[in-house]
């Protein structure tokens, strides 16, 4: 494999976002596995990376931020891509401003030295059940719409231009 696709995920959203960027990868001639990221193991094995996670807080999950500070001696000098998943497009109304900083708040909880060619925020699925009764009365009331909210053309669409950037990179 020279492509791991690694996620760390909270209700599976990302896991399932990461298998189909590496399905992309794959039909592309890539040779790709979406994988946790606590299971990417001797990271100096790969030539590139696409590191995805949930995101919570406006900030990535702890996995995802152990994986890139124990490896970022490796990723620097290599070809990474980075997503998150949250839910921008599950919020309207007041909630909807924050949205638009969500991008660059997460960026910024990036470790200084972690070049990346790009980062792509898509939105998940937001169940009733992922949150406490308290939280899914505020999350309503402030305009927040639960259901699933992937765009699966927006990941194709990413997943592509990553194959194609691999692909002219050698």
């Amino acid at each position: 494999m020279d492509v791991p696709v690694g996620y760390a995920t909270a209700h599976d959203s990302t896991r399932k976002i990461a298998e189909r960027t590496a399905a992309v990868l794959n039909r592309a001639g890539r040779t790709a596995e979406a994988r946790p990221m606590t299971g990417v193991e001797d990271a100096d094995a790969y030539r590139s990376f696409v590191l995805g996670s949930a995101v919570h807080g406006q900030g990535r999950l702890p996995p995802a931020r152990q994986f890139v500070r124990d490896n970022l001696d490796v990723l620097g000098p290599r070809p990474v891509w980075i997503f998150s998943v949250g839910m921008p497009a599950a919020l309207r109304g007041p909630l909807r401003r924050m949205a638009a900083k969500e991008l660059s708040a997460i960026e910024e909880g990036l470790p200084p030295g972690l070049g990346y060619r790009s980062h792509r925020l898509f939105s998940g699925v937001v169940e009733r059940n992922q949150l406490p009764r308290t939280g899914r009365l505020l999350f309503h009331l402030a305009g927040g719409r639960f259901g699933d909210f992937r765009d699966w053309r927006a990941v194709d669409g990413w997943a592509t231009a990553i194959a194609e950037e691999l692909r002219v990179d050698g």
